[in-house]
């Protein structure tokens, strides 16, 4: 994936592990990234800079509150989570109005979701699933199988509003 897209890109990560901070700033070196790993001081910042994109955790962080505030600032945000690993997180993310929910153990490959959704968003692609179409997979062997089917009504309309393909859809209804 080219991620040219990313060069010199204003993002915020917030995580309350420092670790995964410090992991981010380097697979994120191409981007100007600011850091908190508290809910007080990124809410401040995004109060008082402005982002491309922004990078979440869920837990410790009050992630889905970060959300709603990026979201009223148009800040794009990717979730990204290891505890908060389910189902019904993932709805709760999207719902939130996440551009994607990414499970941890993906890390590695943030750059190229991150350089999905701005390019996405970019060409007007406001809800795009392209993020999903990679995760299904890990998905399915991390939820079981059919984990879908119990919100069978959002996963019709996540298909009608993002860009999903009809074997997706049909596995899902």
């Amino acid at each position: 994936m080219d991620t040219t897209i990313l060069n010199g890109k204003k993002v915020l990560v917030v995580d309350d592990e420092e670790d995964i901070l410090e992991t981010l700033r380097e697979l994120l070196d191409m981007c100007a990234v600011d850091t908190a790993s508290d809910f007080e001081s990124a809410k401040n910042l995004i109060h008082t800079t402005t982002y491309d994109c922004a990078v979440f955790d869920i837990m410790g962080v009050n992630g889905y509150a970060l959300l709603h505030l990026a979201r009223k600032r148009n800040i794009p945000a990717l979730m990204l989570t290891a505890h908060a690993l389910s189902p019904e997180h993932l709805i709760t993310a999207i719902q939130g109005g996440a551009h994607a929910y990414l499970p941890k153990h993906t890390i590695a490959d943030i750059a190229s979701y991150m350089a999905d959704m701005l390019t996405d968003l970019e060409r007007g692609k406001d809800k795009s699933a392209t993020w999903f179409a990679r995760l299904k997979p890990t998905f399915d062997e991390h939820f079981g199988e059919g984990w879908q089917k119990k919100d069978k009504q959002f996963w019709r309309d996540f298909a009608e509003h993002y860009v999903v393909t009809h074997e997706e859809l049909r596995q899902v209804l």
